[in-house]
């Protein structure tokens, strides 16, 4: 079913320290997170977390037996019901780029592969284990020339104008991936079917399913939850 992030509970560190004082102030959804002393809270915190960011830190393997059972690892989406891929579904990928590119499920499994057993961790509290496969956001980066300016990456979504952008260093990370696949299977479309983020360095609500656009930005653009007043940067 779908699950919504205000019903959060306890945070990871990283994301408690000074970012937490927005959280327990609310950040409404009728509150920008860029405005007055939420927002220079959200600034000073944005800056705090990146300076901690350690690009090639990976996030531990799970053992095989650490597994979430099937079905019940929560879903998440904005739709009223589980949204599907419009016909001829395809992703395209832009920004500031040599060669913008729009590429089919079949060009992206083309590409290097990365696979990993890891924790998801959601801002609710709640954590879940499992296999994911698909191709590095770096990888992408590669095929289409991404310029050094572009020091943000913007992910949108066929789910109901789902988005969120993310610092270049985070979305390049070895493990920050578009997967395509989940537990050995082709993924789901409870689970983002037929592309979503995964990643080891962000909170859930920053890993954008059903993709249909990966853009490379030289301004942050925000976010669907960012834009309610959720943290902008979300490591864990």
């Amino acid at each position: 079913m779908s699950r919504d992030p205000r019903q959060r509970g306890p945070l990871t560190r990283r994301t408690w320290l000074l970012g937490s004082a927005a959280l327990a102030l609310g950040a409404c959804d009728s509150m920008r997170p860029r405005q007055g002393f939420l927002g220079a809270l959200e600034r000073f915190n944005q800056r705090f977390q990146s300076a901690l960011f350690n690009p090639e830190r990976l996030a531990p393997e799970e053992p095989e037996d650490a597994l979430t059972p099937p079905g019940a690892f929560p879903q998440y989406f904005v739709s009223d019901r589980v949204p599907l891929a419009p016909a001829g579904w395809a992703l395209k990928v832009g920004g500031l780029v040599a060669s913008p590119r729009v590429l089919s499920l079949d060009d992206l499994q083309l590409l290097p592969r990365t696979d990993y057993r890891i924790r998801h961790h959601c801002v609710e509290g709640w954590s879940a284990v499992a296999t994911w496969h698909g191709v590095a956001v770096r990888e992408l980066a590669r095929l289409v020339g991404a310029d050094a300016r572009a020091r943000f990456v913007e992910f949108r979504s066929f789910d109901a104008g789902y988005f969120s952008s993310w610092d270049g260093p985070s979305a390049l990370h070895p493990q920050t991936i578009l997967a395509y696949g989940m537990n050995g299977e082709p993924l789901p479309p409870e689970h983002g079917a037929p592309l979503r983020l995964y990643s080891g360095v962000k909170l859930g609500y920053k890993m954008v399913k059903y993709l249909t656009e990966v853009n490379f930005l030289p301004e942050a653009t925000g976010g669907y939850w960012e834009d309610r007043g959720y943290e902008w940067y979300a490591g864990v």
